[in-house]
């Protein structure tokens, strides 16, 4: 082949370049923040899951211990181990202790500065102690459990995780 005979300009102009460039800059401008705010997100949606599978199992023991809820001196045993419908508790399932457990391990909690804590703190009445180095506050009187964060711990939405 002689030289006249090959297709001069085979390769890509200055301005198809410059296209792709911005193209790719485009996706990634919309590509990042999207990413960055799912680990965010992860954190929110595993602490309500948690939140639902601690509440359920509170109502659980509840409902097969005579309308009672785990006391300050049976929790977290009262969700771990078994009951026999009076708010009495047993690690082995023997006679009478036939309920439960109602859980197989607390969760950890997944946000805040006790992210990992899987402890409960027994709160009586209308104490509103937020314990350190605690998951879970727990509230026996009333049955509510909830994040042990504080009010300046808040989600991307500015609602305190210990709001949920």
């Amino acid at each position: 082949m002689r030289a006249s005979s090959l297709k001069q300009g085979g390769g890509f102009s200055l301005i198809e370049l410059v296209i792709v460039v911005v193209i790719i800059a485009i996706i990634g401008a919309i590509a990042i923040p999207k990413m960055s705010r799912g680990a965010a997100g992860a954190g929110d949606s595993a602490l309500l899951q948690d939140l639902s599978v601690l509440r359920s199992a509170i109502d659980l023991y509840q409902i097969e211990n005579g309308g009672s809820y785990p006391t300050a001196a049976n929790m977290p045993g009262a969700l771990l181990q078994y009951s026999d419908g009076n708010g009495n508790v047993s690690p082995t399932h023997t006679a009478p202790f036939i309920y439960g457990p109602y859980l197989q391990a607390i969760p950890p909690l997944p946000v805040g500065a006790a992210k990992g804590s899987v402890g409960i703190a027994v709160l009586g009445g209308s104490s509103s102690t937020q314990p350190s180095g605690i998951g879970w506050n727990y509230n026996f009187s009333t049955g509510k459990i909830k994040a042990n964060t504080g009010r300046d711990e808040v989600d991307p939405k500015g609602t305190a995780y210990n709001t949920y």
